[in-house]
């Protein structure tokens, strides 16, 4: 790839959960298993709200489904148990979703900056980590580290701009999820949208793709280009 032009694609900013790796299905799993062990159930509609939530926010949201008091104790302890079976999850290897390995090697074989940002916890990130690879990114940044300002708050993706020493505008954000929209478009990116388990509403600063299949730095510099 050529040097970026001085308004071109300078990163490329991709979330984690339901667009590098189809770690959604794992998330099923915990969630569903924790709202058990607080004595009640979680139905499908409301798990499709909870996609790209954060930690505190899911907890509490479970919390109050099976009728139970959201306190600042029960939130922690139910985050803990959420985490605890998901790190058990995740350390097996994560499954991709189709493309992503092949988009993320193309970008890194480019030189194209990277970062991921997820609203996955740091520790569990890094177990992600071991199956989607630390080469690939330059900078991680997780929800446990942007002082609670989660995805929609725009600070996730202007974080890792900063990080990476770029301005948001001249980086494609790769997402799946409403929340991680919103956050990539309130930072200032434009975010290629792959949708997973839920839909996204078209709007400005977003172009729609089925999967990752053929992404490459080619392909989102003129997705960059495009969305200007």
């Amino acid at each position: 790839m050529t040097e970026p032009s001085a308004d071109g694609l300078a990163a490329v900013l991709w979330d984690m959960d339901g667009t590098l790796v189809d770690s959604e299905k794992l998330w099923d799993v915990a969630l569903y298993e924790s709202a058990e062990w607080l004595g009640g159930t979680l139905t499908e509609e409301q798990r499709l709200t909870l996609v790209g939530s954060n930690m505190d926010a899911t907890a509490r949201y479970l919390l109050e489904v099976t009728g139970h008091e959201p306190t600042a104790d029960a939130v922690a302890t139910t985050g803990a148990w959420i985490r605890d079976r998901t790190a058990t999850l995740f350390a097996d290897a994560v499954p991709w979703r189709p493309g992503a390995r092949e988009a993320l090697a193309a970008v890194r074989s480019a030189g194209l900056p990277s970062a991921l940002v997820t609203s996955t916890e740091r520790a569990l990130t890094e177990l992600a980590l071991n199956t989607i690879g630390r080469e690939f990114f330059d900078v991680t940044v997780c929800g446990d580290e942007v002082d609670g300002r989660n995805k929609p708050h725009p600070e996730p993706y202007r974080r890792a701009a900063r990080l990476l020493g770029v301005e948001p505008a001249r980086c494609v954000a790769v997402e799946d999820s409403r929340p991680g929209t919103e956050s990539a478009v309130a930072a200032g990116c434009l975010v290629l949208v792959v949708p997973n388990d839920v839909p996204v509403a078209p709007g400005p600063g977003r172009i729609f793709r089925t999967s990752l299949v053929g992404v490459d730095a080619i392909a989102l510099a003129e997705i960059h280009a495009a969305g200007q």
